[in-house]
């Protein structure tokens, strides 16, 4: 325990360095060196990160991959460890406020990567970490499918980058193999197994019928050996993970107290610690089982409130109907935030509603965005998957309950309008620096679209004057945060407190009222990506930011004036935010 006050009053030190500059001077004659330095930086951390840099809309780094060798990733460390001392050495007393905000962020993203490096051994640790960078940076490291789902440039060119990036698949393999640690933690190792089965898979089947229109007969050829081999390849890792790591794994996935403090600090400037984390969490919990068991009575107060939420999801589109009945709800929607001046939509231009592409169906629903660099395939698509013709009845009728039409609102307004779509709006309308358009805060993007959930239904969408409807769209509302509020106890508790993936299971079956598969695979998502309590932790966070910015306009709040000012700085901790909107500096570090 002395140990970890320790940590954590270090901590809170290296924190006093990425808030408010104590001298208050921010002359902006050092801009111009921190700028220097910032691009150099950037040059090097995005050709670093090349598959990142595709997803952010730069194409130079079109078919290039991560060198994962050791040396390359001895020499990425050495090289975020010294930047970072690069810029903690500058004066940042006399950066303009515009740079000191940047400066921050940069700084606080790169202690972020020398984390995840060197405390989380993600290389040495995590076999997805070759082919999913969910730890790293939420970009996937090895993708093909944006090749195809993006049309950033001809066909023929993207075939080519496709082909490079399978080029290099024994390399990124070889790598995997040198570096992994010997025994690794089981959950690990059997969501790599599935993930990579999934990209051999998609190589095998979908990409070849994506590709087949393609009429360069010495371009297909080529492909079509290269990519015979890569899929060989993907099948011999997963091979190699069944038979070399599966015998010795363990189930040590927890991060510990220490690290956990560290990620808290370093993703969101937070300096509660985990007992604080969690204690908020659980009372956030009831709070939530309130809410839902509240609107349930009102729908049917004879009925058991989960009773009432299944009878609920009876309530569905047909399957012919699901795409068509989606995309006009869609603009219900839009309109409803337009007419109620809720959010500005700086554009016009319309997330188009389609069929989720084949190889991506295991979701339900999806927003595909592009990156805010991206100039050419700039088109937003909100992918509802819809039900297979060969399934059965009962297949399809339980797919179907999963599109009841309260709670497929629910996911549009956290995935299109207006969540992730309006937020990437108005981070390219804003004067976004490069820095703020490239490191983004999960409490941030996941709590504004998850914070839009509820908000949506507390300014009276679906509220058109029968109680019933109305409590039906809360119950379905408060049904989609209990999940996130689980991941936010569970992540606690599995990372800090010994909690096993068959307790963590159950603790989801039993607040959040789903049966056991997917409750497992939350539960096994817990062990590789604790950040997910961001979810709800980012929601709790943006909540608080409102009210107190509500205190302080009094009567000339205006929710659409938040809201705009809210997303038009970039991606950054809601810390950070709370400065930018909020006056009283005493009251900056009460972020919840």
């Amino acid at each position: 325990m002395k140990k970890l006050i320790l940590v954590i009053m270090v901590l809170a030190t290296l924190l006093i360095s990425c808030r408010e500059n104590p001298k208050s001077i921010q002359s902006g004659s050092g801009d111009a060196a921190f700028q220097k330095l910032s691009d150099e930086f950037l040059d090097l951390y995005l050709a670093w990160r090349p598959q990142l840099s595709v997803y952010l809309g730069l194409h130079e780094y079109d078919g290039k991959i991560t060198d994962f060798s050791k040396p390359s990733l001895d020499a990425e460390l050495a090289r975020l460890k010294s930047y970072e001392h690069k810029f903690s050495a500058l004066d940042s007393t006399i950066l303009s406020a515009k740079m000191y905000y940047d400066f921050r962020i940069l700084l606080c993203g790169i202690r972020n990567e020398i984390f995840n490096f060197e405390d989380l051994q993600v290389f040495n640790h995590n076999p997805m970490a070759y082919f999913d960078f969910i730890l790293i940076n939420g970009w996937p490291a090895f993708d093909l499918s944006i090749y195809i789902n993006r049309r950033f440039s001809p066909l023929e060119e993207r075939v080519r980058s496709i082909i490079a990036l399978e080029n290099e698949l024994p390399k990124i393999i070889a790598a995997a193999k040198s570096n992994l640690a010997d025994s690794l933690p089981e959950p690990y190792i059997e969501t790599a197994i599935k993930t990579v089965n999934g990209i051999a898979e998609f190589a095998g089947k979908d990409l070849v019928v994506a590709l087949k229109e393609v009429k360069n007969d010495s371009l297909m050829s080529a492909f079509s050996a290269v990519n015979k081999m890569a899929v060989d390849k993907l099948n011999g890792y997963v091979q190699y993970l069944e038979k070399e790591k599966l015998p010795k794994a363990t189930q040590n996935y927890a991060i510990g107290k220490q690290n956990y403090q560290k990620m808290l600090l370093y993703d969101e400037l937070v300096t509660l610690s985990p007992e604080e984390i969690l204690q908020i969490g659980i009372k956030e919990l009831k709070r939530e089982q309130n809410a839902f068991n509240a609107a349930a009575r009102i729908v049917n107060p004879n009925m058991k409130p989960i009773d009432v939420y299944y009878a609920l999801q009876k309530e569905h589109p047909t399957a012919m109907n699901l795409i068509s009945e989606t995309k006009a709800k869609v603009e219900d929607i839009r309109k409803f935030l337009i007419d109620r001046k809720i959010v500005t939509i700086p554009s016009d231009v319309k997330v188009k509603v389609d069929e989720m592409p084949p190889y991506a169906r295991s979701y339900l629903a999806m927003a595909d965005i592009p990156g805010p660099f991206e100039k050419v395939a700039t088109e937003a698509y909100y992918y509802i998957t819809p039900v297979d013709p060969s399934w059965t009845t009962k297949q399809k009728e339980d797919w179907l309950k999963c599109f009841d039409y309260y709670t497929t609102d629910v996911v549009t307004f956290h995935e299109a309008y207006p969540g992730h779509y309006v937020q990437y709006l108005h981070l390219n309308a804003s004067p976004a620096t490069k820095i703020e358009k490239i490191f983004s805060s999960y409490a941030f993007t996941e709590g504004w679209a998850h914070s839009a959930e509820q908000m949506m239904i507390d300014e009276g969408f679906g509220n058109t004057g029968d109680p019933i409807k109305t409590a039906k769209y809360r119950l379905a509302q408060s049904g989609e945060a209990l999940c996130r509020i689980c991941r936010y106890c569970i992540s606690v508790k599995m990372h800090c407190e010994g909690m096993t993936v068959d307790e963590a299971t159950q603790f989801f079956m039993d607040n959040w009222h789903k049966e056991e598969m997917p409750s497992r695979l939350e539960a096994m998502r817990a062990t590789y990506d604790p950040r997910y309590l961001f979810y709800t932790f980012g929601k709790l966070e943006m909540l608080k930011l409102r009210e107190d910015y509500k205190k302080q306009e009094g009567a000339n709040f205006s929710l659409q004036k938040f809201h705009d000012q809210l997303l038009d700085n970039g991606m950054p901790s809601i810390r950070l935010l709370r400065e930018k909107l909020l006056k009283d500096k005493t009251i900056w570090d009460k972020i919840l």
